[in-house]
């Protein structure tokens, strides 16, 4: 075998190791939920997806969550409805997104509980705004478990309450994604 033959080779090898770290690097969530709550002085309000997703590098600490708006679900369906054809507009805004980074998401290699500043935009009914939280994880047998809460003032996304439902939702509601990542 020639010396171009052999660099070749290694060059391969190299290129298909540093793939193969990436990926490993790399965690999906498909079982992500998102809830948001409304707590107003004549009625709670509670929504949950189980649909949504994420991904994250561990790497680079780059986090992202996206959620189908007309996939939360509602005690009652016509608060589902007001939400989505009065509120989120969902035919016109189909999506809401969080990109971030995770702050030493390099630590989530090993296994642990950690709490972990998460920064980056929040995206919803059109309007992207910066975020910054905190988060929890669980590490374990190379599970990811995160969870995390924050709160989301309306009007910051230019969703406007009627004045004859003011009393029934809140102005800033409760935000709470949890997520379980595997490699």
């Amino acid at each position: 075998m020639n010396k171009i033959n052999i660099y070749i080779a290694l060059f391969i090898m190299l290129m298909s190791m540093k793939a193969f770290a990436q990926q490993k690097a790399s965690l999906v969530s498909k079982e992500t939920s998102i809830t948001f709550f409304s707590n107003a002085p004549l009625e709670d309000i509670e929504a949950k997806s189980i649909l949504g997703a994420s991904a994250m590098n561990l790497q680079s600490g780059y986090i992202i969550f996206r959620v189908k708006n007309t996939s939360f679900q509602f005690d009652k369906k016509l608060m589902q409805e007001h939400f989505n054809e009065n509120y989120m507009e969902s035919d016109r805004y189909p999506l809401s997104e969080f990109k971030g980074k995770v702050e030493n998401a390099d630590k989530l290699t090993k296994d642990g509980n950690y709490t972990l500043n998460v920064t980056g935009t929040l995206q919803i009914h059109g309007v992207t705004k910066p975020y910054s939280t905190k988060a929890a994880f669980i590490v374990k047998d190379g599970t990811l478990k995160a969870v995390t809460s924050f709160q989301v003032k309306l009007a910051d996304h230019k969703i406007s309450i009627p004045s004859i439902v003011g009393k029934k939702i809140a102005e800033v509601v409760k935000i709470t994604v949890d997520a379980t990542y595997k490699p």
